[in-house]
């Protein structure tokens, strides 16, 4: 049997996208969805997403991870999900659709010469914890947030690897961002849990890091812009003594290709 697919990436984050509104695709086969995102023997992508109709929402989004487990939210999957579905809908410019961690809105704003610019509505977020210098917070998916004085001389698969899987997070995992901070933006660099591995960016981390680069007062308000190795990001919210709210993700998310697979 072929499976028709397409290939989307969002500052870099990359996916195999499928039109699953028939919902052909096995959802618990995660064999073949590990083998599709393998970068060697088959598509290759950080993670894969089924788009389906949903009662109620333009559509749904189930997000799996490279290692072929249904995983929690993922910002940028949210914004290339929203690209591919202007792309089967091309007269509309917002939607509403369900994820894992449950409603989101999406807005195509633009064309740029990265791709459609993507505004993407994220969950509201509690307080972060803090504790040995660090901050865990929940923005869709569980993170994990340190401040480094430069990104760039960072090792972040054997340190991002080390925190993961240190005792307090060794059995749902974590994503670890390390965050430097600038005048007026941060750079991010991200291991995401499984792809237990750094990605190019990782949406759901790059919310988290501006939201504690502000609670933290290293930088003074939102939106903040966001570097990170696969390109710019903007995050803006609301805050007050509880929760940070109205929370968007605002990049890029373009269309690589499309093609079929054999299974």
């Amino acid at each position: 049997m072929k499976v028709h697919f397409h290939k989307y990436q969002a500052t870099g984050n990359d996916f195999i996208i499928i039109d699953d509104r028939n919902k052909q695709f096995d959802l618990q086969n995660n064999s073949l969805i590990h083998r599709m995102c393998n970068r060697r023997f088959g598509i290759g992508a950080d993670g894969l997403i089924l788009l389906r109709n949903e009662p109620g929402y333009d559509f749904s989004m189930i997000y799996f991870n490279a290692d072929g487990y249904e995983g929690s939210m993922c910002g940028n999957g949210g914004r290339c999900a929203a690209a591919f579905a202007h792309e089967l809908f091309p007269q509309t410019f917002n939607y509403r659709f369900m994820a894992f961690d449950g409603e989101h809105l999406a807005s195509i704003k633009q064309a740029t010469d990265s791709g459609l610019l993507v505004n993407l509505s994220m969950r509201n977020v509690a307080l972060p914890a803090v504790s040995d210098h660090a901050f865990t917070l929940n923005t869709g998916s569980p993170h994990y947030v340190s401040f480094v004085d430069d990104a760039a001389s960072v090792d972040v698969n054997a340190e991002g690897r080390k925190i993961r899987n240190s005792a307090p997070y060794l059995r749902d995992g974590i994503n670890v961002n390390f965050v430097e901070v600038h005048p007026d933006a941060i750079t991010v660099r991200t291991f995401e849990r499984g792809v237990e591995e750094e990605t190019l960016s990782c949406g759901t981390g790059v919310t988290a890091s501006a939201i504690v680069a502000v609670f933290s007062g290293k930088l003074a308000t939102a939106p903040v812009k966001v570097f990170t190795r696969g390109g710019e990001l903007s995050v803006d919210f609301n805050s007050n003594d509880a929760l940070f709210e109205n929370v968007f993700l605002t990049g890029p998310a373009d269309k690589v290709f499309s093609g079929s697979m054999e299974v």
